[in-house]
């Protein structure tokens, strides 16, 4: 049956202080994880952590682009099959929206979040961007397929497994209750991490477009962490948690979908317990992940790391990006760590530290700008580390499966 505005509560969990030991955990922990790089590192490291962003957001929509694929469209470097061109198209338009929604937040620091217009906002620019192919809905009870329009809410009534979304035209109604409940503003201490949580599933349960929904909600929550804010969130990612366990995800969200079991399960027409479930499940999966990259991130063995790699490449264990690349010389090492530690530097500094005379330190310090180990804003300028897809498997491993050729 078909749901009117009133029938969203509870919209905010109650009675489960563990969800307040939880969120302060993600807080604290999160906090630490960015106090661990150089903020210009961090930087490096969170433009990597967007393709993986996105290719884990994909994976939980059944569409696999390995970051590889998508750092080649980055490029614009599409494949020639044009059904993995279309996912690489759409890979990349998560990217952008997760740049332009920072860039908004970095323009409106005060944005609601919640609010319909920027959920709109954020279906419109990730839509615009994908081909047409990729834009088209199938209604399995109908037989019809119809053309999404970009930041459009449904004219029409959904039925999703056993989940009967809400009449479209109340949706206006549930978005402003929406808006109004979950504004950052209207909470304080870890109490806007809850809301953030028991919003992603909200925001799923009133399914307010006619497609799209599952990556316009993550894109949202990824904007609610960043409005907070929550300090380190982009060295680490809540999509790629919910990709690996995505069985476990989605039964968490069915379950924060069933009525009322009795009068002791909240006072709202949704289940109070089965909406703690899922914000518990949400946090924990958070946890897990601020601890996976934190792993990856702890200075001395990502320096080591580096000298492994460029131990490899000398001794021609693992390829180059291109056949025509070169082994690294062992000074590639010192480069390479020092503008780890210190974010940035000149280039002339850079050859110093390599202890190389000049003309084979340019060489080397030319190789490694090919190769995208190191990148700058300018052909003399200061440069800082890169962290291209070729490297990134071997230096953060286990953050996204290898590619199989």
């Amino acid at each position: 049956m078909y749901h009117k505005p009133s029938e969203m509560e509870p919209l905010l969990p109650s009675g489960a202080p563990d969800l307040d030991d939880l969120a302060r955990e993600v807080v604290s922990r999160s906090a630490a994880l960015g106090g661990q790089l150089h903020p210009i590192t961090q930087r490096s490291v969170v433009e990597l952590m967007r393709l993986i962003n996105s290719y884990y957001s994909n994976l939980i929509e059944g569409h696999s682009t390995h970051p590889v694929d998508i750092e080649r469209a980055m490029r614009q470097n599409y494949s020639g099959d044009p059904a993995k061109r279309d996912l690489q198209m759409e890979s990349l338009a998560h990217v952008k929206c997760q740049r332009e929604i920072e860039a908004l937040l970095l323009a409106e620091p005060d944005l609601n979040p919640a609010d319909s217009n920027f959920i709109a906002w954020l279906h419109r620019i990730f839509y615009e961007q994908l081909p047409v192919e990729l834009r088209r809905v199938k209604y399995k009870e109908t037989g019809e397929t119809l053309e999404v329009a970009p930041g459009e809410v449904r004219q029409r009534e959904v039925l999703v497994a056993q989940h009967y979304g809400p009449f479209s035209e109340h949706l206006p109604a549930f978005f402003d209750r929406f808006g109004a409940t979950y504004s950052p503003d209207q909470h304080h201490g870890v109490a806007p991490l809850i809301a953030a949580a028991a919003s992603h599933h909200r925001l799923m349960w009133i399914h307010p477009f006619r497609d799209g929904n599952g990556r316009v909600a993550r894109l949202f929550t990824d904007a609610c962490f960043l409005r907070l804010p929550l300090r380190g969130y982009g060295l680490w990612n809540v999509s790629r948690g919910l990709a690996r366990q995505r069985d476990n995800y989605m039964a968490a969200l069915r379950t924060a979908d069933v009525q009322r079991r009795n009068d002791y399960d909240g006072r709202g027409n949704l289940s109070d317990e089965a909406l703690v479930v899922f914000c518990r499940f949400f946090l924990k999966t958070c946890l897990d992940q601020i601890d996976f990259m934190d792993g990856l991130l702890k200075l001395d063995s990502l320096l080591d790391r580096i000298s492994g790699y460029v131990s490899m490449r000398r001794a021609k264990l693992i390829p180059g990006p291109r056949l025509e690349c070169q082994s690294l010389k062992p000074e590639a090492v010192y480069m390479l760590q020092e503008v780890l530690l210190r974010g940035e530097m000149g280039r002339g500094e850079v050859l110093r530290v390599s202890g190389m005379a000049e003309r084979t330190g340019r060489v080397l310090l030319g190789q490694l700008l090919i190769e995208g180990l190191l990148v700058s804003n300018t052909p003399k300028g200061a440069v800082r580390l890169g962290l291209p897809t070729h490297v990134a498997g071997l230096l953060f491993p286990d953050l996204y499966p290898v590619q199989i050729a």
